[in-house]
């Protein structure tokens, strides 16, 4: 528990010091990644944010060897109350009354799944069978960059109204969910104390990868919509497509049973079913700046 709040903590801090520096930064674009590099790699505050990002991973690699994988995202999703709050405050970001109505549903939703939990029943899985990884993993990474691209043609069509940013999250909510499987599969083999046999098992796996995969094109692909979104609503699409992903695809891929008890069984089938049904429901459209009304002229009678 110490261990998923600590990585709220970092991810949410994180995601705050990135937006601030691509504030200040010329524009970015995923079609020009060297000089996405270049420029953040140039920013000691997106360097402090990155590095609080990457603590955030190393607390998650804990978090996946004490909860099973559901109670895990349940507790990585409140995470968002902090980042909108760390949003308004240091980024002058403000919600609107629809989108705070969304997040709080999904914050329901979340304990929803929570409360499916049972201590003395759940189990926490260190392995995954590697054909099933790669069958799930594989077709969601497609998705992922296919939708990215369908998202960068609208935004360059004339006369578009200016986007909330939901497919990006979306987009990059499923490459961060296959690395949040990943991360879950490192973390079963260091369960025992040889490290060399660890990390030669670990090597032989898909895990090391794709995290490697997801990495390189999440860091490019998060960059350039965080710079043109609002951090406030990119975030917690993202998060929340990353946490039903995984909380989905990883009970299935790593065998943890789902509830026996109907009533825990129908909580957290309903807990899923309202975060989806709220992330279809997201605008997908802010809405645009009106132009000044100019002053009415005074004509002499």
């Amino acid at each position: 528990m110490a261990a998923a709040l600590l990585a709220n903590v970092l991810y949410s801090g994180g995601f705050v010091l990135e937006k601030r520096a691509l504030a200040a930064l010329p524009e970015v674009t995923v079609r020009r990644p060297g000089r996405l590099l270049r420029l953040v790699l140039g920013s000691p505050l997106w360097i402090g944010g990155s590095l609080a990002l990457g603590a955030g991973f190393a607390a998650q690699l804990v978090v996946y060897r004490t909860l099973p994988i559901a109670a895990a995202q349940g507790i990585f999703v409140s995470g968002l109350v902090l980042l909108v709050l760390l949003s308004a405050r240091l980024l002058g970001e403000e919600t609107t009354g629809r989108e705070r109505y969304a997040l709080a549903a999904i914050l329901a939703a979340l304990l929803m799944v929570v409360l499916s939990l049972d201590e003395s029943a759940d189990t926490v899985s260190r392995a995954a069978p590697y054909p099933l990884v790669w069958l799930l993993c594989v077709p969601s990474l497609g998705c992922g960059v296919w939708l990215y691209r369908a998202a960068e043609r609208r935004a360059l069509r004339r006369h578009r109204m200016p986007t909330a940013g939901v497919e990006y999250g979306v987009a990059v909510g499923l490459l961060y969910g296959v690395s949040s499987l990943a991360i879950k599969g490192v973390s079963g083999y260091w369960a025992g104390g040889d490290v060399g046999g660890a990390l030669l098992a670990v090597l032989r796996s898909p895990y090391p990868y794709l995290l490697v995969f997801t990495g390189a094109f999440g860091l490019v692909m998060s960059q350039a919509a965080l710079q043109r979104c609002r951090a406030s609503l990119i975030v917690p699409v993202c998060t929340t497509v990353t946490s039903l992903y995984t909380a989905v695809l990883g009970t299935l891929s790593f065998g943890e049973a789902l509830p026996d008890h109907p009533l825990r069984l129908g909580l957290r089938l309903a807990g899923t079913a309202l975060a989806v049904a709220v992330l279809l429901a997201m605008p997908k459209h802010d809405e645009a700046p009106r132009a000044p009304v100019p002053a009415k002229e005074l004509t002499p009678p």
